[in-house]
């Protein structure tokens, strides 16, 4: 890759207003799908929560979904529409089940109190949403629908409670579930199923009925992904992303009138999955999902992906799953990785916006390197065996912030281990 090449593609990236350029690439999309390279990393966050703050005040868009679980994120989407007398803090704060550094962190809370003010000059079918995309939450998705049938949906709550007491008998274990449900001939998919279909029926319109229609829609995708994560394989991830897609599409329907959605999300979420080596492995994601189903491929207009990258610096996260979080030190790139050329080439920050593919774009958009991607769990000393995806830069974003030297976020409280869910394939992201 030719150093010209990278420095003549970087833009200045010094405060909010050289984002500029970024939104005008945006244009009138209606999916901006923000990443970040690692979940611990104070700049991406605070980049990341720049980037939306201008798309929700110019460009109107209407909610924000993160790679999160539905009934926490719910609780600080109340916060921060003012649909209860929770403050934004103490919303982020209660964020409990590890990696719980990964939402309950100064940076979010931050945002999340800006969102709550902002939202105050709106009325409230004007104001922005929070929402949790993920697949996690089968305990307390199953609980919250239980709680909302006996209360509001008694003629469903028999089928309701079939399903929660079918999960009962596996000691509240999704592993001990997926490993039972691979090995012996049961499983609890008919009444998962059939619970689905009670809620999608009887469930009222507006927020409540959206909540338990989601809960609902999260256990039935989390019984599929147990299943399928004992397996092995690549199920499991194309499980979680397509249901985190999914629940992006019921969250634009819900919003109505050409609503515009930001998407928070690691990289390896985000950025194309066609560009990278993930797709060899028979892996797909949600930017690509998001691609397919809203956009004709890379370069269109409804869809941009935002990709972010470091060389080094510090980062939060554990050693282990459920580990105590610590401050860990992030070392250089490895040498001929993406990150490496731009700590060579580039400046300290900077930003890309990918121009349309032909005989002008620069050519290093198009060459394969290894990217760097940290999750939760992570070995500093095993940085540079384990932690690059083969990486098409200019067909997996739209644009790229360059942050040469990063700093770990400021989290909230500790990491008590507790009953937590387990992690995707592969481990971390």
């Amino acid at each position: 890759m030719s150093p010209d090449e990278i420095r003549r593609s970087a833009r200045p990236l010094d405060g909010p207003a050289d984002l500029d350029p970024l939104l005008e690439r945006i244009g009138e999309a209606r999916y901006v799908l923000i990443g970040e390279a690692s979940h611990g990393t104070h700049d991406f966050y605070a980049w990341r929560a720049a980037l939306t703050r201008r798309l929700v005040v110019e460009r109107g868009f209407r909610f924000v979904g993160v790679e999160g679980d539905w009934p926490d994120c719910d609780r600080v989407h109340r916060a921060v529409t003012g649909a209860s007398g929770s403050s934004p803090d103490e919303a982020v704060y209660a964020f409990d089940r590890w990696p719980a550094f990964m939402w309950a962190n100064e940076e979010v809370a931050e945002f999340c109190r800006w969102l709550r003010a902002w939202n105050e000059t709106l009325p409230p079918e004007r104001r922005c949403g929070f929402h949790g995309l993920d697949v996690y939450s089968l305990w307390d998705s199953l609980r919250a629908v239980r709680g909302y049938a006996l209360r509001h949906l008694p003629e469903q709550a028999e089928t309701v409670l079939r399903a929660l007491h079918c999960f009962e008998a596996y000691g509240h274990d999704p592993q001990r579930y997926g490993l039972a449900a691979r090995l012996l001939p049961g499983s609890c998919e008919e009444e998962v199923v059939g619970m689905l279909a009670a809620v999608r029926q009887a469930a009222p319109s507006g927020e409540a009925g959206l909540a338990v229609r989601q809960n609902a829609e999260v256990v039935a995708g989390a019984e599929e992904y147990y299943r399928a994560m004992v397996r092995g394989g690549p199920d499991s991830w194309n499980l979680r992303d397509t249901h985190m897609a999914d629940t992006l599409d019921r969250l634009t329907d819900f919003y109505g009138d050409g609503a515009k959605a930001v998407v928070w999300a690691h990289n390896t979420h985000v950025g194309d999955a066609r560009a990278t080596d993930m797709a060899a492995a028979g892996m797909t994601n949600l930017g690509q999902l998001v691609r397919e189903r809203h956009g004709a491929g890379d370069g269109n207009g409804a869809v941009v992906l935002v990709g972010f990258g470091t060389h080094r610096g510090t980062v939060v996260a554990g050693e282990a799953w459920d580990a105590p979080a610590e401050v860990m030190a992030v070392p250089p790139a490895r040498h001929g990785s993406l990150e490496a050329l731009l700590h060579s080439s580039a400046p300290e920050r900077a930003l890309f916006v990918v121009p349309p593919a032909g005989a002008d774009r620069p050519g290093w958009y198009d060459r394969p390197v290894g990217h760097r991607a940290i999750g939760v769990v992570y070995h500093p000393e095993l940085d540079h065996l384990r932690n690059y995806v083969r990486t098409v830069p200019g067909r997996r974003y739209d644009a790229f912030v360059w942050l040469d030297e990063t700093r770990a976020l400021r989290p909230l409280h500790g990491e008590p281990p507790g009953e937590t869910e387990p992690e995707a394939f592969p481990s971390g992201l």
